[in-house]
Order: structure tokens, then C-alpha cells, then sequence
């Protein structure tokens, strides 16, 4: 031994053993200490290994760093070997922020039992060479971007209990080689573009335990040979385009317990006997479908249902009452958009029964054909029930005075019925109510003062029944008021000027077709963010406030039908967003002002029945005859020909024509604007810090934002050298540059000799945390929940700042990940402003003040659709990227995915999951449970591959389900804030307030638990 431990070199013996010769390599004791055998078993692995490091590309949290010759390979992490043979046993390194592509040498691992690459950036194609792994037992390669197709050699691991695949971008159909993995217990084939048909030899897979097969491109219908599995506990197919009906094998598997076909189009009636035969079910799902006949009272068997959900189908009969009541876990039931109920008494008596599921939390029946009378027993629902729609049905009656016991209800929609009555005050006890629509009812009385304390109330229809009196100045107390509705009633006296100064409203402010009187008060102009106003209909007299040319963001303004007086205000012609203006019926006099004819996307005005004097204007909409009306207005002359008015005798000048700015006055006001719009970005930045409770940073502006010179900025870039480039776009390139006078970390973005000097993010852009690239400068950690949280208030408060609270309101045009700068305390800033445009205080008077886009402004995949179809730039625009970016901010997807195929967006997707599947959908990294106890050998591989599958079972947990809500409500967020239609779109206000909410929520329940 001593002579083998000289620098003498290797010493080589060998021995006969059975017939073979055994070689034997020992080296210097350096050698000895470090290196590996190099014989062809452990030897190979060893190398198989180092061509798996080669192929990373990306590697944040430098885990290949361990993989070198310093330590044995069974020592690397993620590796663990058998301890006898020192073969790889297993390879896990999943959520490792990993990126690239996998080597054909992983073949060479052939004692492998456990591959877990799951939650990583992996992509190209997934190697025919992984059917070499004879022993493989478990393979997740989830949550990458893996394209190509299934390889059919993996038919040759016919030891393999767990395929995952989930969430990648596989293409083609489910090779028919594959029928030979008979041990299979998980087939995970969700959210990939995976095509043809299901194949029938899935059912000879006797052990398989979990099936989930959504969102794809299946066509054709569900195999009736899926009934052989008679171990099935999940069985998940939602949004493919399935046809035909469900096999009637299918409900008779007693396991399953999670039955999800929604958003296909199968047909067909539910088994009477459904509860028998799946007595374990715990949500049974078929929403959006074809389905017919009646609800099985059998359900009533299967008492561990927590949610039933069947929406949008064509569900006739009644709701067996006694049958669901006596389901105690059941959270949701909805049976919205069928055809239940015979317009008849009774079809409600169930309702008394569901009071005994006293976990209840959505309760929806809207769109069906339920009749008699709303019993009081709605008001004995679960104090958990968060929302209760009736809407669209028959039902007559009155709302329960007890109502109010429903302390946890969000939302209340019993609108299209024939309720009456008059609306109890117990209704102001619900505290969380953001939704109430009571709109197309026959109720009557006054309109409950008590409503006020809706403090959280965003939306309020009650248009279209008899309310009278007075409209209450209590509903000034709701804060969060987006839409309010009171038109066609009986509503008397003046308009409050607590309501007319409710500055939340920003989608509809609609009292039209009532009997209110008095002026139209000056705190209409506090009303900076609506976009409808409609007082039409009414007794209303004085003249039309000047104040009302504060409302800058005004779509739709109607005055029509009442007893207006005087002229037109001409600070009217700040309104730069009209569309639509009816002035008609009322007593307006004096000339029409040329300023109407200068808002650009005004559509239709009628200014007819009034007493306007003078020449009609010609330009803009004057010029189209169909697009306005001037009819009954005796004293006006002029105008476009195919009006058949005599000509005016005397054109004198009128003051309402404005006047002449001069060129130079563009560039100026552009010149104007940017600083403004600099100032704003670091006030915003400010006001970020300060909406985390944080302190702000203590630094040394000195001179740096009044001016850096050229020479300053030559020496601070190191001559703009591309050691110091960080990126570059259209709009010129950008340096890291160091300042000589103070040292200040600056980012430099220039082209030709004029350029912006900025404070360097020193943790660079959010789109590189959300997506990290294949060029090993990606971040070190991935976002944290909690981080997330911060990073969408951020923004949010940066636009809301941008939006409404800048002296010059700015719309940002190009909201996106890449353009969300991350700075040392990870605080969010929204940088480039280069497709800015600005909401200037008279924005008619230069081209360049304008929000009208000269093309798609934005990046795609953030742009709204409106802007698509010639819209004008606005805050709805904004507001829209911005929801966009919240769901790939908590999915991981961007909006340009190849994975969104067939027209789906990232929208459609996360409304599709919501809310039953929205943990399938989100960033997987938010949801992973890491173990990091445990020891290297067979036990603890066993040990892990247990604890990875039941990861993906349902969040049971206090913690998971206060997780999931959370997660929830955000996506919930992401989806109103990117809704098709701008007038549904959240404000900004509202979502810091709701945000800010949610996070606290959360931060509040981990401390407690």
C-alpha cells in the first residue's frame, strides 16, 4: 500500500475471478481521493452525467457546480446511487431553474429508477434514447418547454408507474407504442398540443390511478374500453373537443374521485344511479357541455362532494332537495345556464335543505326556469356562501329580510325576475359584498339607506324597477363604486352631491329615465375617471357645469331629455375621449361651439330640441349628415349642403373657434410632456417604496438628473464599450456606466449624441425572473409568492400614479414584463416610456397631444383588443396589459406561448380553470413542496417518489387552501383587468386596494398558522 500511495504512478494487477479479468486501477493518493472508477459501470454513469451538465445552458443557482471531480458523482446533487453498486439510481432536480436540452447519452444511465426534471426550462425534443432505461420507474419531465413528439421508444420502460409530461409543447398524437407500459399508475398529458384521438388501449392500463388528459386537441369521443380501469381515481379531460356521450363504463369505476370534462362537447343524459356507482366522488365537473336530462338524486350517496359544477348545459327537471342537501363538504354547486325548474311554486323548496351543507360557498342557479315564490329560507344558507346567483329565472316574491345573516357574500344577482317588494335594510349588513344586481325586478319603496355600509361594494344595478324617493347620500360612503345603476324608477329630489363626487366610479354612472330635479351639481367634475355618465330622462335645470370638463376620461355623455339652459361650456373640449354626446330636449341656446367638431372619435351627437342659434360647424363630425342631428333648432343657418339650411347672412368670428397655436408650439409641448413624464416616473418610483411600508434608501442625486455631459457619459460607459452593454432596442442601445463624480450606477440608453441617464436596476428586468434564458445570466432565486405580490402592487401603484395622479395623465402603451425593472430591494419600476402618450389638459389643440395611435402601440400579446380594431390609446389599454402580465406573472406562460394554440389566450385559459382547476394552471414553482431531509439510499428515493406524487393531489391542507385562494383571487384580478370589453376593466385604484388586500390577507394567515 505504501508503494501504491509513491508518485510512482498507477500500479495494474490482475485477477482471475470466474473466467473474467478483473482490473484494478489504483492511483496516486490524490487520485485515489477524488476520481471515480472508470469501469464500465459506475464509470459510464459518471460520464453520462458530465454530458447532462454540457447540455445545460442556463444554470441560476449553480447546482452542475457541484458536478465536478472535487467529490464522487454519487455526491452530486440531485444524484443519488445504489450504495452497493454506486450505480445513478436517481436524477431529481426539480424547480432548479435549470435550462436546456436533454443528451442522447441519458441513455447510458441504465439503473436509473427515478427521472425528475419537472419545473425547470428544459426544451427541445425528449430523447428516443430514454427507452434504453429499462428500470425507469418514474419520469416527470413537467413544466418545461419540451416540443416534438412522445417518443415511442419509452414503450421499452415497461417498468414505469409515473409518466409526466404535464404543461410543455408536445405535438401529435399518443404513439400506440406506448400500450405496453402496463404498470402505469399516473398518465399526466395536460396542457401540451397533443392531437387524434384517445386511444382505447389506455384501458389496459389495470393499475392506473390518475388519468389527466386536459387541454389539448382531442377529438372524437371518450374510448368505452376506459371502463376496464377500475383503479381510477382521477379522471381528467376538461377543455379538449370531445363529442358523443360518456360511457356509461366510465360511471361505473367506484374509485374516482375527481370526474372533470368541462368545456367539450359531449352529450347526453348522467347515470340516475351516479351517485351509487361513484360513491368516493369529490368534484364532479361537466360544465360547458351538451348534457341533458335530470340531476341524479343518487348524488346524495357520494357525501364526500365537495363540488358539483354543470353550468351551461341542457339540464331539465328540478334539484333533488333532500338528495343535495345532505352533501356536508359541498362548497360549490352551480347549476347556471341549464334549463331547471318549472316556472311553477316549489321549484325553490330545495333551497331549505341546502341549508344543512354548511360549507357552501357558490350557490349558482341564473338562467333557468325556476319559478314561485323566494322562500326565507335563502337566508339560511351557509355563512360561508361567497356567491348567490338567481338571476334570469321566474321567481317572484320578496328578499328575505334576513338576508343579512349571509355575512360572507361577494356577490348577490337575482336580476331578470318578478321579485318585489320593498329591499330590506338587513342588506347593509353584508360587509363583503362587491357585486349587487337587483336590476329588471318589480321592486318599489325607497332605496335602503343602509347600503352605505357596503363599503366593498364595486358594483350596483338596480335600474328597471319602482324604486322611489330620494336617491340615498349614504351610497357617497361606497368608496369602491365602480357601476351604478338607478335608471327607469321613480327616483325623486336632487342628485346627491356625495354620489356625483364619488370619484371610484370609472366605468358608469347611469340615474336616467327618473323624476330627479335641481341642478346637475359642480362635483361632477371629481368624476376624473368615468367613462359613462347618463342623467338623461329627467327634470334636471340649470346649466351644464363647466366642471364637468374634469371628467377627461368621459365616453359617453348624456344630458338628453331634460331642462338644461344656457350654452354649451367650452371646457367641454377637454373631453378628448367623447364618443357619444346628446344634448337634445333641453332649452341649450346660443351657437354651437367648433370644438365638437374637433374630438376625434366623436361618433354621434344630437343637439336636437334645443334653441341653438348661428352657423352650424363643418369640420369633423359635422361633415357626415347620418352622424349628427341638429333637428329643431329654428335659428341655425349654414352647415353642410345635405342639411337643406338657408346659408348664414353674417359669418362673424366666434369665440368658440380657438385659437392659433403655432408650430413650434408641438415640440414644445412634446419637450413638456417628457419631463413630465420623467417626473412622474420618479415620483411613481417613490410612491412604490412607500406602498411596500418600506423606508426609502438613502442617496446622493447631486447634479446627475440635471444634466450629465457627453464626456461623462464616454467615461462612465468605459467609451459605450459592450462589456457595459445591457440590451438594445429600436430605440438605441443601453450601457451600465458608473459616474465620476459620485460613482452612481446609471443606465445609459442612447442614440447618436442625445441620451437618458436613469438609476441602474441592479436586479434587471421581471422578464427574466418570470422566463430565464438559455444564457447563463439569469437570476439566482425564483420568485417568491410573496415577491410576486410586491412586484404586481408595484406596478399597479406606478399606473395608477401615471394614470391619475400625474400633473399630465400618461398612458404607457407598452406594459410588459421586460419593461418591469427590479432594483436592489427587488422594488418594481416601470421603465420606457418610448410608446408613451399623454392626456394633455387641451389635448385638441396640437397633433401631438392627441391619443390617437398612428398604428398598434404595445408589444403583442399585451396589446388590447380594441387597439386591433382602430381604437384610441387610453388607460383601459393599460389597464388591460396589465392583467395580462398579472396571469403570466402567476402562471409562468407568456402570452405568446406556443402552447396556446387553436385561438386560446392566456386569458381564456385561466377563466377556463377558474376556480376549480386554477392550481393546475399556475406557476408551478408557487406550489412546490421542497424536503430536503432524508438519505441517500434506497429507502429515501422511495421515500421522495411518494412525497412528488401526492404533490399534485388536491391542496387539502389549512395552508394549501388559504394558498389556493390566494392564488385565486389574483388570477381573479388578472382576469377582470384584461376583460374583452374596456368598460369591464378593474381601475387601478381598485387594484392596489384589492392587491394590497390579498397579500395582507395572506401574510396575516401564515403568521397566524
Amino acid at each position: 500500500m505504501e508503494h501504491s500511495r509513491s508518485s510512482h504512478g498507477r500500479l495494474i494487477l490482475f485477477k482471475f475471478y470466474h473466467g473474467f479479468i478483473l482490473i484494478l486501477c489504483m492511483s496516486t493518493a490524490l487520485e485515489s481521493a477524488t476520481l471515480p472508477s472508470t469501469s464500465f459501470g459506475n464509470g459510464t454513469d459518471r460520464l453520462a452525467l458530465l454530458d447532462f451538465k454540457k447540455g445545460i445552458t442556463s444554470d441560476p443557482l449553480h447546482v452542475m457546480s457541484s458536478w465536478n471531480d472535487s467529490i464522487n458523482f454519487c455526491s452530486w446533487i440531485g444524484v443519488t446511487c445504489n450504495h452497493s453498486t454506486k450505480r445513478v439510481l436517481s436524477l431529481n432536480l426539480e424547480a432548479q431553474n435549470l435550462a436546456g436540452s436533454i443528451p442522447l447519452s441519458i441513455g447510458n444511465l441504465t439503473h436509473l429508477t427515478w427521472i425528475n426534471l419537472g419545473i425547470n426550462s428544459f426544451h427541445g425534443q425528449i430523447p428516443q434514447e430514454m427507452g434504453r432505461l429499462r428500470s425507469l420507474q418514474y419520469l416527470n419531465m413537467s413544466y418545461n418547454s419540451f416540443g416534438g413528439n412522445i417518443p415511442t421508444n419509452i414503450s421499452h420502460c415497461t417498468q414505469l408507474s409515473v409518466l409526466d409530461l404535464f404543461s410543455n409543447e408536445i405535438i401529435g398524437v399518443i404513439p400506440d407504442q406506448l400500450s405496453s407500459l402496463l404498470n402505469l399508475n399516473h398518465l399526466w398529458l395536460s396542457l401540451n398540443n397533443l392531437t387524434g384521438t384517445i386511444p382505447g388501449w389506455i384501458g389496459n392500463f389495470s393499475s392506473l390511478n390518475s388519468l389527466r388528459l386536459s387541454h389539448n386537441n382531442f377529438q372524437g369521443s371518450i374510448p368505452n374500453e376506459l371502463g376496464r380501469l377500475t383503479a381510477l381515481g382521477r379522471f381528467v379531460l376538461p377543455g379538449n373537443h370531445l363529442s358523443g356521450k360518456v360511457p356509461a363504463s366510465i360511471y361505473n369505476i367506484s374509485s374516482i374521485y375527481v370526474f372533470s370534462v368541462v368545456g367539450n362537447q359531449l352529450q347526453g343524459e348522467l347515470p340516475p344511479n351516479v351517485g351509487i356507482t361513484l360513491p368516493n366522488l369529490e368534484l364532479f365537473l361537466g360544465g360547458r357541455n351538451r348534457f341533458t336530462g335530470n340531476i341524479p338524486a343518487s348524488l346524495s350517496n357520494a357525501s364526500r362532494l365537495r363540488s358539483i359544477d354543470f353550468g351551461q348545459n341542457g339540464l331539465t327537471g328540478t334539484i333533488p332537495a333532500e338528495s343535495l342537501g345532505s352533501l356536508q363538504s359541498l362548497v360549490r354547486l352551480n347549476f347556471r345556464r341549464n334549463r331547471l325548474g318549472s316556472g311553477k311554486t316549489g321549484d325553490l323548496n330545495f333551497l331549505s335543505f341546502l341549508a344543512n351543507c354548511t360549507s357552501l360557498e357558490v350557490l349558482g342557479l341564473s338562467r333557468n326556469q325556476f319559478g314561485g315564490e323566494l322562500p326565507g329560507s335563502i337566508a339560511n344558507l351557509s355563512t360561508q356562501l361567497k356567491h348567490l346567483t338567481i338571476g334570469g329565472n321566474l321567481i317572484h316574491g320578496s328578499i328575505p329580510t334576513d338576508i343579512g345573516n349571509l355575512l360572507s357574500l361577494n356577490t348577490l344577482e337575482v336580476e331578470h325576475n318578478y321579485l318585489g317588494g320593498s329591499v330590506p335594510d338587513g342588506i347593509g349588513k353584508l360587509q363583503k359584498l362587491g357585486r349587487l344586481v337587483l336590476n329588471v325586478n318589480n321592486f318599489s319603496g325607497p332605496i335602503p339607506s343602509s347600503l352605505g355600509n357596503l363599503t366593498s361594494l364595486t358594483q350596483l344595478f338596480m335600474e328597471d324597477n319602482r324604486f322611489e324617493g330620494s336617491i340615498p347620500p349614504s351610497l357617497g360612503n361606497c368608496q369602491n363604486l365602480l357601476i351604478l345603476n338607478l335608471s327607469s324608477n321613480n327616483l325623486t329630489g336632487t342628485i346627491p352631491k356625495e354620489l356625483i363626487g364619488l370619484s371610484s366610479l370609472s366605468i358608469s354612472l347611469t340615474i336616467s329615465n327618473n323624476s330627479l330635479t335641481g341642478p346637475l351639481p359642480s362635483e361632477v367634475g371629481d368624476l376624473i375617471h368615468l367613462a359613462e355618465l347618463d342623467v338623461s330622462g329627467n327634470k334636471l335645470f340649470g346649466e351644464i357645469p363647466t366642471t364637468l370638463g374634469s371628467c377627461i376620461m368621459l365616453e359617453r355623455l348624456h344630458l338628453e331629455g331634460n331642462e338644461f339652459q344656457g350654452t354649451i361650456p367650452q371646457s367641454l373640449q377637454n373631453l378628448s375621449s367623447l364618443e357619444e354626446i346628446d344634448l337634445s330636449r333641453n332649452n341649450l341656446s346660443g351657437q354651437i361651439p367648433e370644438f365638437l367638431g374637433k374630438l376625434s372619435f366623436l361618433k354621434c351627437l344630437n343637439l336636437s330640441h334645443n334653441d341653438f342659434v348661428g352657423e352650424i360647424p363643418k369640420d369633423g363630425i359635422f361633415s357626415n349628415a347620418s352622424s349628427f342631428s341638429v333637428l329643431r333648432n329654428d335659428k341655425l343657418c349654414g352647415g353642410i349642403p345635405e342639411l337643406l339650411l338657408h346659408a348664414c347672412s353674417d359669418k362673424k368670428p366666434h369665440s368658440s373657434r380657438g385659437v392659433l397655436v403655432p408650430k413650434v408650439g408641438i415640440p414644445l409641448a412634446c419637450a413638456l410632456a417628457f419631463i413630465v413624464a420623467l417626473s412622474c416616473f420618479i415620483v411613481a418610483c417613490s410612491m412604490m417604496k412607500k406602498s411596500r411600508g418600506r423606508p426609502l434608501t438613502s442617496r446622493s442625486y447631486k447634479d446627475w438628473r440635471l444634466g450629465v455631459s457627453y464626456s461623462e457619459l464616454v467615461e462612465s460607459t468605459d467609451g459605450f464599450s459592450v462589456d457595459n452593454l445591457i440590451g438594445s432596442g429600436s430605440f438605441g442601445s443601453v450601457y451600465k456606466g458608473v459616474l465620476p463624480g459620485d460613482g452612481t450606477v446609471v443606465a445609459v440608453k442612447g442614440n447618436d449624441f442625445k441620451s437618458l441617464v436613469v438609476e441602474f436596476m441592479k436586479n434587471g428586468s421581471l422578464d427574466t425572473w418570470l422566463h430565464p434564458r438559455d444564457d447563463g445570466q439569469s437570476q439566482s432565486n425564483r420568485l417568491t409568492l410573496i415577491q410576486r405580490l410586491n412586484i404586481a402592487i408595484d406596478v399597479a401603484s406606478a399606473l395608477d400614479y401615471l394614470h391619475y395622479r400625474c400633473e399630465t395623465f400618461i398612458v404607457h402603451c407598452d406594459l410588459k414584463p421586460s419593461n418591469v425593472l427590479l432594483d436592489e430591494d427587488m422594488v418594481a419600476h416601470v421603465g420606457d416610456f418610448g410608446l408613451a402618450s399623454f392626456l394633455l389638459e387641451r389635448p385638441n389643440n396640437s397633433p401631438g397631444s392627441r391619443t390617437m395611435s398612428a398604428g398598434l402601440k404595445g408589444s403583442i400579446g399585451y396589446i388590447p383588443p380594441e387597439y386591433g380594431m382602430g381604437g384610441k390609446v387610453s388607460i383601459l389599454g393599460d389597464i388591460y396589459s396589465y392583467g395580462i402580465l398579472l396571469l403570466e406573472m402567476f402562471t409562468g406562460k407568456r402570452p405568446t406561448s406556443d402552447t396556446l394554440k387553436d385561438g386560446l389566450t392566456i386569458h381564456q385559459i385561466t377563466a377556463m380553470a377558474m376556480p376549480d382547476c386554477a392550481m393546475d394552471i399556475v406557476d408551478p414553482s408557487l406550489i412546490i413542496e421542497r424536503d430536503d431531509s432524508g438519505s441517500d439510499d434506497d429507502r429515501y428515493v422511495n421515500d421522495i417518489q411518494e412525497r412528488q406524487i401526492t404533490r399534485y393531489q388536491d391542496c387539502s391542507t389549512v395552508e394549501g387552501r388559504r394558498l389556493e385562494e390566494c392564488l385565486v383571487s389574483v388570477m381573479q384580478i388578472g382576469l377582470s383587468c384584461s376583460a374583452i370589453s374596456p368598460a369591464e376593466r378593474m381601475p387601478m385604484n381598485v387594484v392596489v386596494n384589492k392587491m394590497s388586500g390579498i397579500r395582507d390577507s395572506y401574510l396575516n394567515v401564515r403568521r397566524r398558522s
